[in-house]
């Protein structure tokens, strides 16, 4: 239930009270994204603790922005989906992305880039269609953060979809791509460019021609990406 009230009627007042507290929101984001398993969840939020996504995820539940169902075969995992009502979230989010987007200097916040959160959603936006119809192994080595968090590998099939790996899953690495953090943040945000990043070596691509030079085409980019800023960064 709300941790707090407004003591309202207004509309606007009413939804703050739910989607008002810690995390909501960006809890919200991850399920529009297409997440339902608690592990998923917790990768798409990895800063937020176990116990406090349990509860907002009750929370959401209690005000019927979602709902819990029983995995098929196996009644003691669950998996959480969306309800008409939170369906219609969907916009109101995109909305709150846009606005971030456009007025927010975001070059003050990219000190803050999470390696996990980066690839997680990374993984959500490439777009097979512009690799080679085999497997494609890419690994990402970013040189600025720890060790356990330095190296990722996203496998792209044809018949089983795009897979994120935090170790290494044993295939040929068509693509090596080294960079610092912050760079790739920026790049996925549309903030800079995989061309500019390569003419100011901090972007190294090493390894299969074809799959390097179509990196600006099957990256993907952030849903946000499109959309232009209106304040001028910091200096």
């Amino acid at each position: 239930m709300p941790e707090a009230t407004y003591n309202q009627f207004c509309p606007v007042a009413m939804a703050a009270e739910i989607l008002g507290s810690r995390w909501t929101i960006v809890l919200i984001r991850e399920l529009c994204a297409g997440s339902t398993r608690f592990n998923d969840l917790r990768r798409g939020v990895p800063r937020m603790s176990t116990a406090l996504l349990s509860k907002r995820l009750r929370e959401l539940e209690a005000h019927g922005i979602i709902e819990r169902r029983s995995v098929e075969g196996n009644s003691s995992q669950h998996e959480y989906h969306l309800t008409a009502a939170g369906k219609d979230m969907t916009d109101v989010i995109m909305a709150i992305g846009i606005w971030g987007q456009r007025w927010i200097d975001t070059e003050l916040h990219l000190d803050n880039s999470d390696p996990a959160l980066l690839m997680w959603d990374m993984r959500r936006s490439i777009n097979q269609g512009a690799l080679p119809l085999r497997r494609v192994n890419v690994q990402f080595n970013f040189n600025d953060v720890a060790r356990n968090e330095a190296c990722w590998w996203v496998v792209s099939d044809p018949e089983h979809g795009v897979d994120l790996c935090l170790k290494d899953p044993g295939f040929f690495v068509d693509l090596y791509v080294e960079t610092d953090i912050k760079t790739m943040t920026a790049i996925w945000m549309g903030l800079a460019s995989v061309t500019s990043a390569l003419s100011n070596d901090k972007l190294l691509l090493s390894g299969d021609t074809d799959v390097a030079n179509g990196m600006h085409d099957w990256l993907g980019l952030s849903l946000f990406a499109p959309y232009e800023k209106q304040v001028a960064p910091s200096d």
